[in-house]
């Protein structure tokens, strides 16, 4: 009801005349505001969420603001700052353009201190040079075979007329009087002109900016978007599937290669003969455990194969047990420990050997190779997948035919690959035929060739006695 009242009019106090008392607010001081509770607090609309209540208002309750300020006082007890000094007057005065040429005269507002200066939007007023030439050089310089010097002339009429703009210049073209011309050969005869002529009238100093411009590129450039501005969204999506394609296929290289460089290292690893050239724990023929307690220096990795196990080496003062260097480091996973642990048992090792000091340095020499046999036989396996696959897809592809794989790359007659690990798998061949009584269930997991003459037959033979 109050706002049907308020749209007719009716019942609504007068509108107080609006004074510089009023609005500076010393007219009545004896008028004081109706006092307010401090501690009255909003309460939230039923229905609305608490942050949206949040946003309306702030800390002191005051409404949220409708216009950012800048007068660094934010948006509290904000009032108006009427200056004490007298207005600077303002007078309607006339002006002109310079960028006209019919000399019309306008009027504006403008300051009274203003008056007489230039029209502040002249500067804006940005004249292209169009360069001009003589008849004596047309002749000896600028003329073409399929140009003739009207047609010269009508092009450089019109750049000088549009700034440039070489897409009305083409629109603007006499076709009647001239052979009709497309954009590029517009801009190739302008460009070429502008540059037979700086080079012409170049004297001394540094040589001329040459404008480079390829007519036939931008033809070539104008086509191919075109083309695909053109496109089906049929194409669009073949593209897209293409791309996606593309996409999976170097990812998949570069899975490739990065399988094909572990692989290479482990067959470069097996190819040294595993850890037993440099065995755990040993450095320069002394034990550290020799050293105990008295020898002061840094905590640091055996130089191992990069496939093996790195077991830490204690050198720091104080007093530690030696079974802590048989423990494994936490690098080598949860899956190669279980594969270790499997390999030891069908071995009829135990899992934790009396921790003397070559049996720290064998024992630790042994889960390397089995770590170094690990891998390789993963990497075999993997091979092996991979073999089957491309001859499934081969036959796929081509129905009918069949894909031979080399007898050096079957799964069975792997011999480069074998050949890498024989020194490990010969090795742990000969542990097994040693230890007679015990089940014979690693040979069902490992294929095992090559000679029993290895550092790792020693080791197993040292760890049995």
């Amino acid at each position: 009801m109050a706002d049907v009242l308020d749209i007719l009019e009716l019942g609504r106090p007068s509108t107080p005349e609006v004074t510089k008392e009023s609005i500076m607010g010393t007219g009545n001081q004896k008028a004081k505001p109706k006092y307010k509770p401090k501690n009255e607090v909003m309460k939230k609309p039923e229905g609305m969420a608490r942050e949206l209540f949040n946003l309306l208002v702030n800390d002191s309750k005051d409404p949220a603001p409708l216009f950012p300020t800048d007068t660094g006082k934010g948006y509290k007890q904000a009032k108006a700052q009427l200056g004490v000094r007298k207005v600077r007057p303002w007078k309607w005065m006339p002006f002109s353009n310079p960028a006209r040429k019919d000399a019309a005269v306008f009027y504006h507002w403008r300051r009274t201190a203003d008056e007489g200066k230039e029209y502040p939007f002249a500067k804006f007023n940005k004249q292209v040079q169009i360069p001009t030439y003589t008849d004596q050089e047309y002749q000896q310089q600028l003329q073409l075979e399929n140009w003739t010097k009207s047609e010269t002339d009508h092009l450089f009429d019109l750049c000088r007329r549009f700034d440039l703009r070489f897409p009305v210049i083409q629109d603007r073209w006499e076709v009647n009087r001239f052979a009709k011309k497309s954009i590029e050969e517009l801009k190739e005869r302008y460009y070429d002109i502008c540059n037979l002529i700086n080079k012409a009238r170049h004297t001394t100093g540094p040589e001329p900016k040459i404008i480079a411009y390829d007519a036939d590129n931008e033809k070539r450039r104008k086509e191919q978007l075109k083309r695909l501005f053109d496109r089906t969204p049929q194409q669009v999506e073949e593209e897209q599937n293409l791309l996606q394609e593309l996409r999976k296929i170097e990812a998949r290289k570069k899975d490739r290669e990065r399988k094909t460089q572990d692989l290479q290292k482990l067959i470069t690893a097996a190819d040294g003969g595993g850890s037993g050239s440099g065995g755990a724990g040993s450095n320069d023929g002394h034990s550290p455990a020799t050293h105990g307690h008295h020898h002061h220096g840094h905590h640091r990795a055996v130089d191992t194969p990069s496939s093996g196990i790195k077991f830490p080496e204690f050198k720091a003062s104080g007093v530690f047990l030696r079974s802590q260097r048989m423990k494994l480091p936490p690098s080598v996973g949860q899956k190669k420990s279980k594969a270790i642990e499997q390999m030891l048992t069908e071995l009829g090792l135990e899992l934790n050997p009396m921790p003397t000091e070559d049996v720290c340095t064998h024992f630790n020499e042994l889960r390397s190779d089995l770590v170094l046999l690990y891998e390789l036989k993963l990497g075999l396996s993997t091979c092996e997948y991979e073999l089957q696959s491309l001859r499934h897809q081969y036959e796929a592809l081509a129905p009918g035919k069949t894909l031979d794989i080399p007898a050096l790359l079957q799964p069975n007659q792997a011999s480069a690959i074998a050949s890498t690990s024989s020194a490990i798998d010969s090795a742990l061949t000969a542990a097994i035929e040693d230890a007679s009584a015990r089940p014979k269930t690693l040979s069902e997991v490992i294929d095992v060739v090559g000679s029993a003459t290895t550092p790792m037959v020693n080791t197993i033979k040292r760890l049995n006695k």
